[in-house]
Parts: C-alpha cells; sequence; structure tokens
C-alpha cells in the first residue's frame, strides 16, 4: 500500500514537472542568444515603448492610403507590438508589411486569421476545405500536410502567427460563428486534428493558436454581436470544451485566443467576459492548465466585449486578467494611457509587465525577427498558388467524401449499359462541374421540372436519379439548409424512384430531412467547389472509393463517426498531374504543339487525353472536325481510330512491357516470333516496327480473295439481296 502511495506520488509529480516544463516559445537549441537578444531589446526600451508592445491593431490592404497611414502614426507614437493584416490583396499587403516593418523601431508581429488558408483573407490566394470536412478524413498526414501548406504561405507573405486551429467542439448544430470552422463534435477526432494540424504548421516557422478558450462550440449567439452565454458545469467544460487545449499544450502549442464569454461555472462576476476574467485567463489557463506561450484576446472591438466596458478600459481589463496581446483595441491612444498610468501607479508590477512584454519579445525571436528581412514580391502570386496545393486539396477532398447511406449498393453504380440515369439540381448554386463530370461516364439526362407531379412522370423512364443539393462555397457561413419546397420535392421523388442523394454543403443540412427510409444513397459531399463535384461524381461511378467519416451527429439517423465504404470499379479517375508524379507545367507544353499545328494548318482540330496509372490528368479539345470550321471538337466525340489502333492500343501496351523490363525496343522481332528465324526479317527490331519502317508489307488486299475469274463478287460470299446467310451490307 505504501509502495503504491509513493508511486502515485511520484507520477503527479512528473505530469505536473512535464506540464510546466513545456515553454513553446523558447529555442531550446539557442536559448541564449535568445534569452540575450529579449533582454538587450527589453532594457533599452522606455515605458511607452513596452506597453506599446502589448497592442496588435488591424490593417486592410484593401484600405486607402489615408487609413493605411493612420497604422503609421501608431507605429511611430505608440510603438504598438504587431499588426494583425485582413482583407484585400497579396501584393497590396506584401508591400505594406515591408512598410510597416521599415517603419517600426522593433519588427512587428504579423498575423492573419488563415484557417483555411490565405484566402480567408486575401484575393489571388488558395483556399483550403473548410476544419468540418479536414475533421471527415481519418489519415492524419493529410491534416498536417496541409497545416504545413498554411504555414508556407503565411511565412512567404509575412506572416508570423496564424489565428488556427479552431478547436472549438461544435455540439450545438445551430452555432452561427463556429459551424464550418470546427472539426467536429467529438473531442478526440477535434483533438487530433487540431494536433496534426498545429504540428504541420509550426514545422513551417509560423506560430499556432488554438481559439476560443474556453470553449465556443455550444453557444446559439456570435460574440461579435453579443455576449453568449455558456451554462455548462466545471466537470463538463474539463471533460471536452477544454479537453482539446491539455493535449496540445502538451504538444508544445504556441498560442491561445480568449474568447468573449460569458461562462458562469468558472467566473463568479455576473456577465464578465471570459477575455477580462482573471479567475479564466490567469488562475484556469496559466495556473491550472500551466500554459506558457502567448495569450491574445479575442478581437477588443467585439461586441462581446465593447458592450461591457469603454474604449481603453476593457484594454486595462484584459491585461490586468492575465493576457499578453491586446487583439484589435478600440482605441490604442486610450488604452496605452491607461495602462501606463495603472503601472506608475503600482496596479501593474514591472514583473507583471515583464513577464507580457518578454514573452512577446521571444515570440519574435522565435520567428525570425531579430534578423528580419524585407519580403521579396517577385512570382508571390506564384508561390502562393501552386499544383502542389491543387493535388493536395484534391487528395483531402477524395479523403472526406462520406456515404452515410447505402441501400443495395447502390454507390458506385455498377451497370451503366442499358440503363438511364436522371440529374436533378437543387440549390442556389451551380452544380454544372458535377453533371459534366457524370456525363463522362455515361449519358445523365439533366431533369427539369414545376411540380413534384411533373418531376416524378418524366422520371418513370430513368432507372437511377441523381438528386445534387449545391450551396455557396464562398465562405463557411453561407445558408446551408433545403428549402420547404426542395425537402417535399427529395420525400416524393424518393418514394418513387431509386434516389442517390448527394449533399455539396456542410452536414447539418440533412438534419432537417426528417426520414431517410425511401432515400437509397445519401452522400456528404461538404463543399461545392469544383474539385469536391468532380470527386463526387466519380465516387457515384466507382473511379474512387469512399473513405470519409462523418464528423458530426445527424439527429439519431446517423451517429458521428458513421462510415460506408464502397468499392472501386474498373472505371478511370480523373484528377491533378501532380498525384500521378507529372509535372502539370510540363503537361501544359501539349498546347503550344496542338496550337502550333492548328496555325500552320496541320490539322482542323484535334483531341488530347493523358492518363497515367488509371488517372485521366489531360483532357481538351481544340478547332473544328475539318478546315471548313463548321463543328468544333468536343470531349466527347467518338472517332474511327482505323490505322490509329497501332498508335492507340499496340504503343501504350508494348511500352508497359518496356516499363516493366520484359522488353526493350531493341528486342529483335525474331526473339518474339521464332517462325522469323532465317527469314529477311528477323533483325528488325520492335523499335524499327513501331516506327513504320520494318520492312513488312503495308497492307494485305485480303478482299481480291473474294472476287471471281472476272473481278467481279463471287456468289459465294456475297448477295445483292438480304438473304439468310447475308445479313451484313458491305457495299452500296
Amino acid at each position: 500500500m505504501k509502495k503504491l502511495f509513493y508511486t502515485s506520488i511520484l507520477s503527479l509529480f512528473f505530469n505536473l514537472a512535464s506540464a510546466q516544463g513545456v515553454y513553446p516559445l523558447q529555442i531550446e537549441n539557442d536559448l541564449l542568444n535568445q534569452d540575450k537578444w529579449v533582454d538587450s531589446i527589453y532594457n533599452s526600451m522606455s515605458l511607452n515603448e513596452k506597453v506599446g508592445q502589448l497592442f496588435m491593431v488591424d490593417a486592410f490592404s484593401k484600405d486607402s492610403v489615408k487609413k493605411t497611414n493612420l497604422i503609421d502614426s501608431l507605429i511611430k507614437n505608440y510603438h504598438i507590438g504587431g499588426i494583425i493584416f485582413s482583407k484585400g490583396g497579396p501584393l497590396r499587403q506584401a508591400k505594406l508589411n515591408n512598410q510597416f516593418q521599415n517603419n517600426s523601431k522593433i519588427p512587428l508581429m504579423i498575423a492573419m486569421d488563415a484557417e483555411w488558408g490565405l484566402a480567408m483573407r486575401l484575393d489571388s490566394t488558395f483556399a483550403y476545405p473548410w476544419n468540418m470536412t479536414l475533421g471527415a478524413i481519418t489519415d492524419h498526414k493529410i491534416i498536417y500536410d496541409i497545416g504545413q501548406r498554411i504555414g508556407a504561405h503565411a511565412k512567404r507573405i509575412g506572416v508570423h502567427i496564424n489565428f488556427s486551429p479552431v478547436v472549438d467542439i461544435n455540439t450545438n448544430p445551430n452555432n452561427p460563428i463556429i459551424g464550418n470552422r470546427s472539426f467536429g463534435e467529438d473531442r478526440n477526432n477535434v483533438t487530433n486534428k487540431a494536433l496534426a494540424y498545429m504540428r504541420g504548421m509550426q514545422s513551417s516557422g509560423i506560430l499556432a493558436n488554438a481559439k476560443h478558450f474556453p470553449g465556443h462550440g455550444d453557444t446559439d449567439l456570435d460574440s461579435h454581436k453579443t455576449l453568449p452565454t455558456i451554462s455548462f458545469t466545471k466537470e463538463r467544460l474539463d471533460s471536452i470544451e477544454l479537453y482539446p487545449y491539455r493535449r496540445l499544450f502538451q504538444e508544445g502549442l504556441s498560442s491561445v485566443m480568449i474568447a468573449h464569454l460569458n461562462v458562469p461555472s468558472l467566473e463568479s462576476k455576473k456577465n464578465v467576459p471570459s477575455s477580462i476574467s482573471k479567475a479564466i485567463v490567469t488562475d484556469l489557463l496559466q495556473d491550472t492548465m500551466q500554459f506558457n506561450g502567448l495569450i491574445f484576446t479575442d478581437a477588443l472591438n467585439m461586441k462581446g466585449a465593447t458592450n461591457f466596458k469603454k474604449p481603453g478600459e476593457i484594454d486595462l481589463a484584459a491585461f490586468l486578467a492575465g493576457n499578453d496581446v491586446l487583439l484589435i483595441s478600440e482605441s490604442v491612444p486610450k488604452a496605452h494611457q491607461l495602462i501606463v498610468k495603472a503601472y506608475k501607479k503600482g496596479r501593474i508590477s514591472e514583473q507583471r509587465l515583464s513577464r507580457s512584454v518578454k514573452k512577446i519579445l521571444r515570440a519574435k525571436y522565435k520567428v525570425g525577427l531579430h534578423n528580419y528581412q524585407p519580403l521579396v514580391l517577385s512570382s508571390l502570386i506564384a508561390d502562393l498558388n501552386t499544383s502542389y496545393d491543387k493535388m493536395l486539396y484534391e487528395k483531402a477532398i477524395e479523403n472526406a467524401l462520406t456515404v452515410l447511406k447505402n441501400d443495395r449498393l447502390i454507390i458506385p453504380i455498377k451497370k451503366i449499359e442499358n440503363i438511364k440515369i436522371a440529374y436533378i439540381h437543387l440549390g442556389d448554386d451551380s452544380g454544372n462541374f458535377f453533371y459534366n463530370q457524370l456525363n463522362k461516364y455515361t449519358t445523365v439526362d439533366w431533369v427539369k421540372a414545376n411540380s413534384i407531379r411533373d418531376y416524378n412522370q418524366q422520371l418513370k423512364k430513368y432507372d437511377i436519379t441523381v438528386i445534387g443539393f449545391h450551396k455557396s462555397n464562398s465562405n463557411p457561413w453561407k445558408d446551408y439548409k433545403f428549402s420547404k419546397d426542395e425537402l417535399r420535392l427529395i420525400q416524393e421523388v424518393s418514394r418513387k424512384n431509386n434516389v442517390i442523394l448527394d449533399v455539396f454543403a456542410r452536414p447539418y443540412a440533412l438534419n432537417d430531412i426528417t426520414t431517410f427510409s425511401k432515400i437509397d444513397g445519401v452522400l456528404l459531399s461538404y463543399q461545392n467547389s469544383k474539385i469536391s463535384q468532380e470527386l463526387s461524381a466519380q465516387l457515384i461511378f466507382g473511379s474512387i472509393t469512399a473513405k470519409g467519416s462523418l464528423p458530426v451527429s445527424i439527429g439519431t439517423q446517423f451517429p458521428v463517426s458513421t462510415t460506408n465504404f464502397t468499392r472501386l470499379q474498373n472505371r478511370l479517375q480523373y484528377g491533378t498531374p501532380e498525384s500521378v508524379g507529372v509535372n502539370s507545367i510540363k503537361l501544359k507544353k501539349i498546347d503550344s504543339l496542338v496550337n502550333h499545328g492548328l496555325k500552320e494548318n496541320m490539322m482542323p482540330g484535334a483531341q488530347i487525353l493523358v492518363a497515367r496509372k488509371g488517372k485521366v490528368i489531360y483532357n481538351k479539345a481544340f478547332g473544328y472536325h475539318t478546315q471548313e470550321k463548321k463543328k468544333e471538337v468536343s470531349e466527347n466525340d467518338i472517332y474511327d481510330v482505323a490505322s490509329l489502333t497501332k498508335i492507340l492500343a499496340t504503343l501504350p501496351l508494348v511500352m508497359e512491357l518496356v516499363d516493366n523490363s520484359t522488353i526493350n525496343l531493341d528486342t529483335k522481332i525474331v526473339e518474339l516470333l521464332p517462325e522469323y528465324l532465317a527469314s529477311n526479317k528477323e533483325t528488325i527490331t520492335i523499335k524499327e516496327m513501331l516506327s513504320h519502317y520494318a520492312k513488312i508489307q503495308s497492307w494485305i488486299p485480303f478482299y481480291l480473295e473474294t472476287l471471281d475469274s472476272l473481278n467481279l463478287p463471287d456468289q459465294k460470299y456475297y448477295s445483292k439481296n438480304r438473304t439468310s446467310g447475308f445479313e451484313t451490307q458491305v457495299a452500296q
């Protein structure tokens, strides 16, 4: 018993020591130089400069020069420590970044909200899938890679901290502000995704930020507009909302953002926002949970904060509560003045001020600001939109697609011969990419009608009906719900037809469907992007398989983690060249070659398809069928290949044998066909034969054997009339 007691005490000691020993802002292999730089900068600063480091103000690269000049005045007069960039464009932001850094005595820490990439704030940049979509992926290496790429993009544009990942556990389907920004409702899934994302992003040299502490996932109000209340007990918060934070702290999370929430079980004072609660920011986060990274307030211009205190006063309260960085103050001058005054009056100690300012400086050293270099503007847009990003996005979506129901294994559609398939479009966004991709496998008719009766009448001649529900993919807050008419149509059409329902919206859209009993197949595609639409169509026809796992529950019909795997059919996939190891830039040379041929009248038109490892990676149509330019070439044209059979069939098979080292191009024909031994063809190589100079007779007129002595069609083989034994017409 005594041994067990000592073992338990020892285990507790090591757990506490381990938690206390995580200092995410320190660089262990450069700690002496880091400490030296931090101390030298701190000791050289005036009180006004030290207080200025606490502020991170917002800047919009889309704004006028007059507005951006106000940022320069804050840098000059109040020595602000950082900037969070918002809406605009990458080149404009990069130029402003260089300008602001040049005007600041101490390098600025630059931040952004880039949860799914820079496209959350900037035009002309790359957007990765929402967190809810990533929550369906079971391969965490994909999440790590996405975090790494978002970090690389942020670093390229001069950003040091990305306010991401969102670790809110979205247990409320009606949450107006989190929703798609969450990885889901299961604490373990959210934690594992957040860990992978954080590790990936921080491996790129970017500081990660977990938000919104202590948990914004179960609210039905938006803290941008008011102060939401979290009414759970401490035990519930500890077991659900706080769970991801503990795991991320152990793994070296750099920073946390404090939400504006009313949490009575953690803060005894009535309606005090968590962002200015000492009980939450200091007692819970820093003392109990032993977090030693940077602590940011959420934006102090949000109604969840401004409704409680006046500008400047809310900043002082937030700093006294234990925050390090005051984000988007409504009035930096007022807040700066109040904090300096509080310091001089002893409300803020030197130890308290130095703790936050030195943490900020330590973070600046960690991201390389002790050796600041201006941003290089050349090739910026290209660097932020690479073929690798497109390939990774495709990989993520393919692994997220989730089949929720699959009665009679309707997905994938197996036999396409002699069956008719209809498509019905629902929602307020385009489904063209989906429809066009469906038609690459077989003819699918877009059925349109003005009433349910008309729909059912038209659908009588179809074997399968695919209903696509398409909602805007522009941001994760867009409306995602079915209309009442759409819900009624789904029920009535599925009652009389074999239906696959494909939803290109957040999972919660399905909550409004009262019963799925008559719907044969339900596929969740999460987003209405081009790639999502195309991959979803491929899954329906079995060229790819379903791998996703439902990240939230849909009523009682589909519990969280619902998964239905599907089987591959022997059909071509479609995707990016990089996904099969081909350089897309080199592949584009095909365009210039074909266009040169068209310009020089070498051909009236062309259709080019490139496939590798079972995946079509290039498929384009050029020009017209004839020089008269009456009919354009399309991707669906059918050709009589005739003598091109050697190129389209024989050559690929021979090259496969060459790749497998079964033969080589210098192999002699006699080695494959021994009957040519001692003939004038025994030295011919495969290369010569394929190159059309193999000395083999080019054409054998077999039809001569069917002529009579007068060189007329022999009656043994031909008849002028269609009779028994002469059913095939061969000439007119």
